[in-house]
């Protein structure tokens, strides 16, 4: 799985949200968003969830604060194969933050590994709606369709692929695969219909 910079995130969206927060005279938001800032420096990610869901609860504002630090403790818990506990924050994050192409990026990274294909091609959709274009969600969905034998599907996607990078190894590899699952399934050619006798045979001779 690809790490981000959500440390960095986590920091700069509490110090800024505090700041005006303070300024709006909600205090006791801007603490606990502190304290959460400062619980994510440690990477103590439950005492982080905890602090910037009061904050949330108290300004709404803070709430990309609380989706990042589900998103920190369920990639914290992915890198320690604890892949159910990962999913369930990721699930969390993406019910605050449902545009964040990252956060789903990284559930379908874990349902792969969990070899949930159906919930993972779920995902990769939701990625390519949300980025029609991008190569590596189109070729992990086509991937996953190989998976689950839907060749057709695989091969839309495939050809989208190679559409945009046409010298993309993955997606000419699998081509030809899908190619030749495709010849093998064809029915056989049926043979020839046989040819009605041009002329009657000849009757039999009575004695």
């Amino acid at each position: 799985m690809k790490q981000y910079s959500a440390l960095t995130l986590i920091t700069a969206l509490a110090v800024c949200i505090s700041q005006f927060a303070h300024a709006q005279g909600n205090k006791e938001a801007a603490n606990f968003a502190r304290q959460g800032a400062e619980a994510s420096k440690n990477q103590d990610w439950d005492k982080a969830i905890d602090l910037f869901r009061k904050a949330t609860d108290r300004d709404r504002k803070f709430a990309p604060n609380l989706a990042v630090a589900y998103q920190q403790r369920g990639f914290a818990a992915a890198n320690d194969q604890k892949f159910e506990d990962a999913i369930r924050d990721f699930g969390e994050a993406i019910k605050i933050n449902s545009r964040d192409a990252r956060i789903y990026e990284q559930r379908a990274a874990v349902e792969m590994k969990m070899r949930d294909y159906d919930k993972a091609l779920a995902d990769y959709s939701e990625l390519i709606k949300l980025k029609p274009n991008e190569v590596r969600y189109l070729n992990y969905r086509a991937y996953i369709y190989e998976v689950k034998d839907d060749v057709q599907n695989s091969m839309t996607d495939t050809e989208k692929v190679l559409k945009q990078d046409p010298n993309n190894q993955d997606a000419k590899t699998r081509k030809q695969r899908l190619e030749q699952k495709l010849a093998e399934r064809m029915p056989l050619t049926p043979p020839p219909r046989p040819s009605s006798p041009k002329a009657s045979p000849p009757a039999a001779k009575t004695p």
